[in-house]
């Protein structure tokens, strides 16, 4: 796997972790250049980004979010694309609300960013890596851009799917049935 990380708000990064999402969705834009976002990476690093007000814009009531040390970045997951959508659907980017944390306000604002008026849907599988991998933070990590390239992980990592074949075998028969019919594939990144 490439050493790249996918820049994501800390709370995010501990519920795709947790099992409590399985989806990424992401808007169009933040210095993203001219063709705007998308998944330029089949596998990545979760990079937790601490941005205060994050844990407001879920439906995570109780959420605390993970403890970060300035000057330190900790890697604890990876993830894996199962299928890549463009969904053009507010109805159907309501729809996803099972797969993810976020409130149906943050969904709708990323929907309406621009004028293209969709939002880039990841199903992804989600896997701990142990022991955790830090390093220090840099300013080359820092920006609004999704992607920022990592040094080299440690040959001792380790990883496991947080949830089992099965469930997730039943979320992406669900991911499936909300975006069949409407959204537009995207091709995977290789």
């Amino acid at each position: 796997m490439e050493s790249v990380g996918f820049k994501e708000w800390a709370i995010v990064c501990a519920a795709l972790g947790g099992g409590q999402q399985n989806i990424i969705l992401r808007k169009g834009g933040i210095a993203e250049g001219r063709d705007g976002f998308r998944f330029q990476h089949r596998e990545f690093f979760l990079f937790p980004t601490a941005f205060h007000e994050q844990w407001e814009k879920t439906r995570l009531p109780q959420a605390v979010l993970p403890s970060m040390i300035d000057g330190e970045v900790e890697i604890n997951f990876w993830v894996k694309i199962d299928a890549i959508e463009v969904v053009t659907s507010l109805e159907q980017a309501e729809a996803l609300a099972p797969l993810h944390v976020l409130k149906p306000s943050v969904v709708e604002e990323r929907f309406y960013y621009n004028e293209t008026r969709a939002l880039h849907v990841a199903f992804v599988r989600v896997f701990r890596i142990f022991p955790a991998w830090k390093f220090p933070d840099a300013p080359a990590f820092g920006g609004c851009r999704s992607w920022v390239k990592l040094p080299p992980p440690p040959s001792t990592l380790r990883s496991e799917p947080v949830i089992d074949d099965e469930e997730h075998a039943q979320r992406a028969q669900f991911f499936r049935t909300i975006v069949g019919d409407v959204a537009t594939q995207a091709p995977l990144p290789s």
